[in-house]
């Protein structure tokens, strides 16, 4: 997780954005076992209760101004691919306690297949093994859209990460919003990470 471990390669993790989170944590630096897949207003999604984020959070916004979410004032914005907005929640080292990204749609992901498609590419990138999917869902209400969501963890080669990962189309774009943090402190993080993703509008 630390910075010099090796360079990010760009072009490749900024792929469809499917497999970058765990690409970035690795260069930079939960876990439930089995697989469930749900439709519609699913428990596991009871807190994507879309609205403002709290008072003093700031926005990270696209280059293309295409998608914003808000974070809190202790993350800080960090430098990933291009095209993309990135904060991090940094440690001891700048190691990586908390992530959130946004990424325009770019490929074939679509509503219906994102949780497929997001598992798949996450199982083709190097960095990432034993990936879980724990949950999905379809037809998820966001500030400005509808979306698909997955919870899923994996592990890279120092230890094992836990994300929520969404594809939201709004009236014109569609986006994806991530946010990871370390399955032994996921508790600690999943609050704002959730708050994060929740505050997400689209164009």
């Amino acid at each position: 997780m630390e910075t010099s471990d090796r360079k990010i390669d760009g072009s490749r993790r900024l792929l469809m954005g499917a497999a970058t989170v765990a690409a970035i944590l690795v260069a930079w630096g939960g876990a439930a076992n089995g697989s469930v897949s749900v439709n519609g207003r699913a428990p596991a999604f009871g807190w994507l209760q879309p609205r403002p984020a709290p008072h003093g959070w700031r926005l990270a916004r696209l280059p293309s101004g295409a998608a914003t979410f808000a974070y809190p004032r202790t993350w800080r914005p960090i430098r990933t691919d291009p095209g993309t907005a990135s904060v991090a929640l940094l440690g001891d080292g700048r190691s990586i306690r908390g992530y959130l990204n946004a990424t325009p749609r770019q490929g074939t992901e679509t509503r219906a297949n994102w949780p497929s498609f997001r598992i798949h590419h996450l199982r083709e990138d190097d960095s990432s093994k034993d990936v879980r999917l724990i949950a999905s869902a379809h037809g998820l209400r966001f500030r400005s859209g509808r979306g698909s969501s997955v919870i899923d963890s994996y592990r890279t080669s120092r230890t094992r990460y836990r994300e929520i990962a969404c594809l939201v189309a709004g009236a014109r774009t569609s986006s994806v919003v991530v946010g990871a943090a370390p399955s032994k402190t996921w508790t600690r993080q999943a609050e704002t990470i959730e708050r994060a993703i929740a505050s997400l509008r689209t164009s």
